[in-house]
């Protein structure tokens, strides 16, 4: 078997947790990884400088969903181009196995491994709804996985150990935390300003991440309001300000979910309505229909019910029942059968 693998894919800070937490467990087992991602999104931000990787090409590349007419014929024929492009990587490497994290930095790589006869592709999938990318491609997979769809023969979701090695259950409410994911979310950032006054007087500490975009807005709301909050843009190690938290406000993309519930961290999930297909609605709604979170669209937040909640919060009840929601070893297991054959 050769010794190295291709991961490809992201665009979003969700798929990009799946693929770093990939590259650690083949590292660990002695493999080598060449990273195959997109100028567009945060694929640099994230892999350009890593050390981890024997080999990293960003393609300019970017999406096909949301274009119509030339922009989408160009996109397309641009895709196919450099899938020819990673076909010649593929082949230099004598790479076997492809793996695709989906999001639209995959496609070229995920079509090349297509094209080359003795090449395996494998997808993870992170979200309840299929992305469109994966869609596409899961008829000519090896294996595909997933925590929602029944096609994965392993339902577990690979979140790095870290969080789990860091986990505790919640019995007291003393600080909450607001993530708005890597871009932030507006939505999040005005309903944590319109509940901070009374989270303040409760004697709540509050954490709150708000995307680079906002970050001066929400500083300077909070200073307007004499609140000492812990607020900061973006953080890679964003379990540092999860584990200070006995409560949480967050988006519903998978890979955040996932890494909450393995923090063992009750949370109040506000799904980004403007998802596609609605799915972070239906990744939340997975743990709301077993009494492990609580869920509210964007338009329908009330505010009096939040409170509601805050008095009598269930946190060890929830905390104790997402510890046996995900266990550890997601990323180990998938590896494991990627690489049996």
């Amino acid at each position: 078997m050769s010794k190295i693998v291709v991961i490809t894919g992201g665009g979003t800070g969700g798929h990009l947790k799946i693929a770093d937490v990939f590259i650690d467990e083949l590292k660990n087992r002695g493999f080598e990884v060449i990273y195959i991602g997109s100028t567009y999104g945060q694929d640099r931000f994230w892999f350009e400088n890593d050390d981890r990787l024997k080999e990293k090409y960003f393609l300019n590349t970017s999406g096909v969903v949301n274009k119509k007419g030339f922009a989408k014929i160009f996109s397309l024929l641009n895709i196919f181009y450099k899938a020819l492009f990673c076909l010649k990587i593929l082949k230099k490497y004598n790479i076997k196995k492809v793996i695709s994290v989906g999001g639209f930095s995959a496609a070229s790589a995920s079509f090349a491994s297509i094209f080359k006869k003795d090449c395996e592709l494998f997808l993870h999938e992170q979200n309840s709804k299929i992305g469109a990318l994966n869609a596409k491609t899961l008829k000519y997979t090896k294996k595909a996985y997933s925590s929602f769809h029944d096609f994965s023969p392993i339902k577990d979701y690979p979140v790095d150990v870290k969080f789990f090695n860091k986990q505790r259950v919640r019995s007291e409410l003393k600080t909450i935390a607001f993530f708005g994911g890597s871009q932030g979310a507006l939505a999040i950032n005005n309903f944590a300003l319109k509940v901070a006054p009374k989270l303040n007087e409760m004697g709540i500490k509050i954490v709150h991440q708000t995307g680079k975009n906002d970050f001066l807005r929400v500083k300077n709301e909070y200073l307007k309001l004499g609140i000492n909050a812990d607020v900061f843009d973006f953080s890679k190690d964003i379990l540092e300000k999860m584990k200070e938290a006995d409560f949480c406000v967050s988006r519903s993309g998978a890979s955040t979910l996932f890494e909450l519930c393995a923090n063992c961290l009750p949370t109040f999930f506000i799904p980004f309505k403007y998802a596609a297909q609605n799915h972070q609605y239906y990744n939340a709604k997975a743990l709301f229909d077993k009494d492990l979170c609580y869920l509210q669209n964007e338009d329908d937040l009330d505010i009096e019910l939040f409170f509601d909640i805050l008095k009598e919060p269930n946190l060890e009840a929830i905390s104790i029942g997402l510890k046996e929601f995900i266990k550890p070893n997601g990323a180990k297991q998938i590896v494991d059968d990627i690489l049996k054959d």
